[in-house]
């Protein structure tokens, strides 16, 4: 029997740019994923009557929470964007690899211009509150 083809070791690859980018498309649909367990939680409390409402609500309103609601609308954003990059691809275009390379950059420039954008909204309603 001839020996199989080795796939060459991880150290042998150079990460690219447009590869990091592929990478985390996935892992922030991984991300989101687990941060859906969130919402599920709250929906539950909501749901659970005013106790349990109360006791979500301090819970999912530390800073630390907060942090990870950061993450998680720069996950969205970024996974948004990139999804819509992906549906680009499907109709033939940007393929290229400068394209691509180009695109990967504005993938990454316009979800965290999205999501500080998304923050400032966030920030003028939590102001305005009473």
């Amino acid at each position: 029997m001839p020996p199989r083809p080795l796939s060459p070791h991880l150290s042998v690859y150079k990460f690219k740019y447009t590869l990091t980018t592929s990478i985390l498309n996935r892992f922030t649909a991984v991300a989101l994923s687990v941060g859906l367990l969130l919402l599920v939680y709250w929906l539950m409390a909501v749901a659970g009557g005013a106790h349990a409402q109360a006791r979500a609500a301090r819970l999912l309103s530390g800073p630390l929470v907060k942090l990870v609601y950061a993450a998680l609308i720069m996950a969205f954003c970024y996974h948004l964007i990139a999804g819509i990059r992906h549906l680009v691809w499907d109709t033939g275009r940007g393929l290229e690899r400068a394209q691509a390379q180009r695109s990967a950059w504005l993938v990454v420039a316009l979800s965290i211009a999205l999501t500080l954008l998304i923050g400032y909204c966030a920030w003028l309603a939590g102001a305005r509150a009473p």
